[in-house]
This record gives C-alpha cells, structure tokens and sequence, in this order.
C-alpha cells in the first residue's frame, strides 16, 4: 500500500526523555474529523500515552503507570490495568478550567480531563485486556487462564475459563489474552493455544492460535498465529494474527481467517471508529516468546513500532505515527470519542487534593464564588 501523506515531526518532548514519535501529515486531520483521540499503553516503557490533535500536530501525551497493559472505555470512564492494580478514572469536566490556567497551557483546549477514583489491586495476574459488560469490568487474567472481575471480598473473581484448562492455577497454560464484547456480553477471546499444561502454549506458538466463544465454550477458529485484540464492529469478528502482522476477520460460516492487510509489526491493540481500523504495531526482538515467530525473522528495520491507520473497506493504509527511541512496543489501543484533547492525571498532586465530584444536591449547596 502507498502512502501519500509526507511525515512530520510529532510535538517535542520535555528534556531528559527518550521518547519521541514522526507521523503521516494527516493523521491529526483524521482525529479532528472523527472529533476523537486515542490512548495506548506500552507496558515495556512504562507509559499510557495520550494521542491528540493540536491543529496540524500531533500531540503524544506521556503519562507513567507500573506496567500498563489492558485499556477499556465506557463513556466517561477509563480503566487501566498495571502491574498489580486495576485503576479507574472519571472525567472532571470542570477540571479542564484548572488545565487550562496552568503556565505551560497555551489557552481554552481541554475538553475532558480523567481523575483517578478507584484503584483495586489484584496482584500479579498478568492483565490483558478489559472490558466494560453493562457495569461490570471483566478483565482476561492471563496467569490464571480465565476471565475474572473485580471483587471488594477477593483480589479477583474468575467469571469464565477455556473448556480446556481444568483448575485456577497461576500457570498461563493457554496465554488467554483478548476479549469482544457483543451487544454488552462477552463473547469471544483469543489465546494461543488449546493447552492444558503449564505454559504449554509456547510449543505451538507459531501456529496453535485460538478463538473461542465464550457463550457455548466452542472453538471457533484454529491455527492462528498469537492472535490477539478480537472485536465485533461492523457485524464481523475482526481480530490480529500478530504472529504474521496481520489484520484481518474470521468467517463465521467456516471459521478460517480472512486476510485484510499484513503490516510491518507485531499487531496488537485494536480500535476502530467510522471506516478506520487504529492498530498498534510493536518491533518485539528474538526472544524465547518470539523466537521462530514469522513476524520476528524479517529485518529490525522492517518491524515498527506505532499506530497505523487502516480502511476497513479497502484495506488501504491511510495514516501512520512511528514512536522513536524508548517506546518499542503497544500493548492496548482505545478510540476515546467525543474528546479532542483530554487529559489523564495520575501524579499531579495539586490539582488531585482539590478536584471534587460531588452530588448535584451537594453543589446547590456551595456558597456562591462571585
């Protein structure tokens, strides 16, 4: 695929850190018109990144978190899965006002701003992805090969687990790591493979990928290659054959894997909003986990690290940002739509100690500040 929009240069970073990012001309034209932005999390360099229109640059926001991995969006919250801890944040619209008025702010463009209001911790349980079913947050426990919710009794709940691992035990047997939802159920994940034993997934990596469905236990499509990031949008199941960079759907009428475009990376980390599908790529290294992986035997050159953008219609690559220096891999990619320009704030302590969301009968009740 040819791409016609010349690279440009993302907006620089603060002294001292070793991140930075180019993009296509266009990519912060086709945030503007979806009226949307993105977050990414890169749990190699320990960063939730925040990406964002600011006119014709795009804005690569930093924020540290131990780990992060999993993402899910439900209307005006977000939740992030760490390390040990799942972290959820509300937005504030009235603390854009306080964004807005801090010196290094250039004027009115803040239009959400996400504060921390509950962290759970899990301990280590290997968190993938997540998602919101109604009101509840079910997230894939990949040490634990299930899924699993939160719980103010335990650490974590198991909700479901594959028909073919017979314990909870903190083994990975089948590398569990996607899940879609469906008309607000979750329906299908991913894993990369059929195994019982403890890590027992890694004999078959290349190959031994999974999609199951979580409603009747059946294995809906086989022989994928460390397939991840499942999602049901525009009535198909669409999914990433990371092994092989590949992004593509599965036919339910005979569950085989049908191509839409292979690019140059690991793909994981899908999202999509209108036509567009938004993919996170990852350069990943020959390691153990990698070693034999397709993807891993071309050129450290031809693996990127980055977010492309595809039309889901033609297959066509229409945009792309490559992530320089630190950031080498994505794990979870998530359209936050209706916000422009947001803000997450996990470590500014000022404006943490006295942001409020209070009761509407609450506020009635505030003295009048004019």
């Amino acid at each position: 695929m040819t791409i016609e929009s010349p690279l440009s240069r993302g907006e620089p970073l603060p002294p001292g850190e070793p991140l930075g990012s180019v993009h296509t001309s266009n990519f912060p034209e086709i945030l503007n018109q979806l009226g949307i932005s993105l977050l990414l999390t890169t749990y190699q360099a320990g960063k939730l990144i925040v990406v964002r229109a600011d006119n014709d640059v795009l804005n690569t926001h930093f924020r540290v978190f131990d780990q992060p991995m999993g993402l899910a969006v439900q209307k005006n919250r977000i939740a992030v899965g760490t390390a040990m801890q799942i972290w959820e944040f509300h937005n504030l619209p009235a603390a854009c006002t306080r964004l807005d008025q801090q010196p290094n702010s250039s004027g009115q463009r803040h239009d959400a701003c996400f504060l921390p209001r509950v962290v759970h911790w899990t301990g280590d349980v290997q968190i993938h992805e997540m998602a919101w079913a109604g009101e509840e947050l079910i997230f894939v426990n990949t040490r634990f090969s299930c899924l699993a919710r939160r719980s103010t009794d335990f650490h974590f709940e198991p909700v479901w687990r594959p028909p073919f691992v017979s314990h909870f035990a903190p083994t990975d047997c089948c590398h569990l790591n996607g899940l879609a939802t469906r008309d607000g159920t979750v329906c299908y994940v991913t894993a990369f493979g059929a195994t019982n034993d403890p890590s027992g997934w890694r004999a078959k990596k290349n190959d031994g990928g999974v999609m199951i469905d979580v409603q009747t236990n059946q294995t809906i499509a086989a022989d994928l290659s460390m397939p991840h990031s499942p999602r049901w949008y525009d009535g198909k199941l669409w999914v990433l054959q990371s092994g092989t960079g590949g992004f593509g759907f599965i036919d339910l009428a005979n569950g085989t894997y049908q191509s839409v475009v292979e690019l140059p990376g690991f793909t994981r980390g899908l999202s999509f909003c209108g036509p567009f599908a938004f993919i996170g790529l990852s350069q990943v290294r020959e390691t153990a986990v990698f070693g034999g992986v397709p993807i891993a035997q071309r050129n450290l050159n031809e693996r990127i690290c980055g977010i492309w953008v595809v039309n889901i219609h033609s297959g066509q690559i229409v945009a792309f940002v490559k992530f320089e220096g630190a950031v080498q891999e994505i794990f979870s990619v998530e359209v936050l739509s209706g916000a422009r320009f947001p803000e997450l704030v996990n470590e500014d302590r000022e404006l943490l100690a006295n942001s409020y969301s209070l009761p509407d009968w609450v506020l009635a009740d505030l003295p009048s500040t004019n």
